[in-house]
């Protein structure tokens, strides 16, 4: 089974618009929702790669013709396409965005949306789909498939995976002061945001945000920073075992150039160290900050 062949086949939604006759009066609400639950149902079977449970959301005689052209007609071939595929692709998901039903006779509903393949190690892959549902037996089911091409989802989610384990919120604390980190992914999880807040005693005397992402371009990892008092700064990001070496350069917010090493240790999955060192400002060295340890709040 192809690639591209999956998309549809695997999503027990996508079906080409059948005749409906006359007269007949529209399904209610409670169809819509069983379609719904249906649909959740096909997802779940596909993302446990049960290519039986996913054959039993098709009519005997459905059919389903892929992008490609390639045609696949009844529920058993359906059923050994998705078998093969899965075996071929293992830990493949998929994800339903936004469908739209619309309920057209007593025992016939189209469906519209969008559909994401997510691959381990590849970027998300999405298509459009249209697909119609039909009731027998009072049971809805799929009857006919047609499929839309792929467009790529660029990501950059795979580049930022070896910073993952920063997820999470962080402290380091002393007597009179405390650093405070939360991290978390943006929305398809191309960045990383990291923000934080340093106290003195009581008082927040410094916040801040930053974020980490995926240059394309400079083909390497870069963050940018912020903070409360005007400054602003960007790192350049680089792996070495389970250190990150990142060299930044800023502006303090006097309009000072200022410039430093920082190396960050993963030791596990509840700690990790900063450090910084070769720091200048104006020009003029100063003494390196030496390992500080950092936990997790909440520990895993």
């Amino acid at each position: 089974m192809t690639k591209t062949m999956t998309f549809s086949m695997l999503i027990g939604v996508l079906l080409a618009v059948r005749p409906v006759l006359g007269g007949e009066t529209p399904g209610g609400p409670d169809d819509e929702q069983r379609i719904r639950a249906a649909v959740r149902s096909y997802v779940e079977a596909f993302n446990r790669a049960d290519a039986d449970a996913i054959a039993d959301h098709w009519a005997e005689d459905a059919r389903y013709t892929a992008s490609t052209g390639e045609r696949f007609t009844g529920r058993e071939a359906i059923r050994a396409a998705h078998e093969s595929y899965f075996a071929e692709t293992p830990g493949i998901r998929i994800e339903i965005l936004d469908p739209r039903i619309r309920l057209i006779g007593s025992d016939t509903a189209i469906e519209e949306g969008k559909v994401r393949v997510l691959r381990p190690g590849e970027a998300p892959e999405e298509t459009t789909y249209l697909a119609v549902h039909v009731k027998i037996n009072e049971k809805w089911q799929l009857d006919t498939v047609r499929e839309d091409t792929f467009t790529t989802v660029p990501s950059h989610h795979g580049w930022l995976k070896e910073l993952e384990w920063m997820v999470g919120e962080w402290v380091d604390q002393d007597e009179n002061v405390t650093v405070r980190t939360k991290c978390s992914w943006t929305k398809n999880r191309n960045y990383l945001t990291r923000s934080f807040s340093v106290s003195v005693q009581d008082r927040i005397d410094l916040e801040g945000t930053q974020v980490i992402g995926w240059d394309p371009a400079a083909r390497q990892i870069r963050s940018w920073v912020f903070d409360s008092d005007g400054g602003f700064g960007e790192g350049r990001w680089r792996q070495e075992g389970n250190r990150w070496i990142v060299t930044t350069n800023a502006v303090l917010p006097d309009g000072k150039k200022a410039s430093a090493v920082n190396i960050i240790t993963h030791v596990d999955e509840n700690t990790f160290t900063w450090q910084s060192v070769d720091r200048v400002v104006d020009g003029e060295l100063l003494p390196n900050i030496e390992a500080f340890r950092v936990v997790r709040v909440n520990e895993k």
